[in-house]
């Protein structure tokens, strides 16, 4: 007798141990009985019959898939390296495990098949200006073609895109040419600007002569604030103007009173 419970209880101890499991949070078992499947089961505490149900573990959390550079021919028929970045989840265990062999390898495989194609519908200047763009659409297609084995993809970026040296040369060349546009531009917006204030000062000093008067003064005031141990002052015009008009006027009487007999 004491042998005959010993063993029965090895047997409970043995069942026990290949039909309990226990699942986490993020964790699904999708459960197989005589081949046929059941349902996915979990979080928590399930129960195996042993030798009769088979499981099969899936995480639900968020997958990081990393994808590997790939060697692209853009529209413009430049050869480029781009790599990408994918996350995604299992939302249905069920078809994740039923509808295809290993959902991680499909999903990378065409994930990179996807990158190469929406990468080589588009020229270069869009690969590089237009990236939202660009992870939109392989995010959307990803999604579609995913959607049948009960994966999510939420988020598509492309990580670098590794150009030709020459082309980089190119770049370089052509964007050092923008900017000496944009310099030039903006010199002559300058001095067409700093042309037209001058224009309207020229117009108000010839209808308003006092301004000039203003301008004169205030240059004054600027010299006196420099540490100057020699100052110039130009004399105007319009001071000496009255003692030129008299030493013309007398001028000419003495000449009319030596032409006189």
């Amino acid at each position: 007798m004491p042998v005959s419970f010993a063993f029965l209880l090895f047997l409970a101890i043995a069942f026990l141990a290949t039909s309990i499991r226990v699942m986490r949070e993020y964790e699904r078992a999708v459960v197989f009985r005589l081949g046929r499947l059941l349902k996915a089961k979990g979080p928590g505490l399930i129960i195996l019959i042993p030798i009769i149900d088979k499981m099969k573990k899936v995480d639900l959390r968020t997958i990081t898939l990393d994808v590997p550079p790939q060697d692209i021919i853009t529209k413009d028929n430049v050869s480029v390296r781009v790599s990408a970045v994918v996350y995604f989840r299992v939302l249905e265990p069920e078809k994740a495990v039923v509808q295809v062999e290993n959902y991680l390898f499909a999903t990378s495989q065409l994930a990179q098949t996807t990158l190469r194609s929406v990468c080589g519908q588009a020229e270069l200047d869009e690969l590089l200006a237009e990236r939202d763009k660009i992870n939109a659409r392989i995010q959307e297609i990803l999604d579609q073609d995913t959607e049948p084995w009960g994966v999510k993809v939420s988020k598509v970026e492309v990580k670098e895109i590794d150009l030709p040296d020459e082309m980089k040369r190119a770049m370089a060349k052509q964007a050092e040419a923008e900017r000496e546009r944009r310099s030039k531009i903006i010199n002559a917006e300058g001095e067409y600007q700093a042309a037209t204030r001058l224009a309207e000062a020229a117009t108000i000093i010839q209808h308003a002569p006092a301004a000039l008067q203003l301008r004169f003064l205030q240059t004054l005031r600027e010299v006196a604030a420099e540490n100057n141990s020699t100052i110039l002052f130009p004399l105007p015009i319009d001071m000496i103007k009255p003692f030129v008009s008299y030493w013309e006027q007398g001028a000419n009487s003495s000449k009319q009173t030596k032409d006189k007999p």
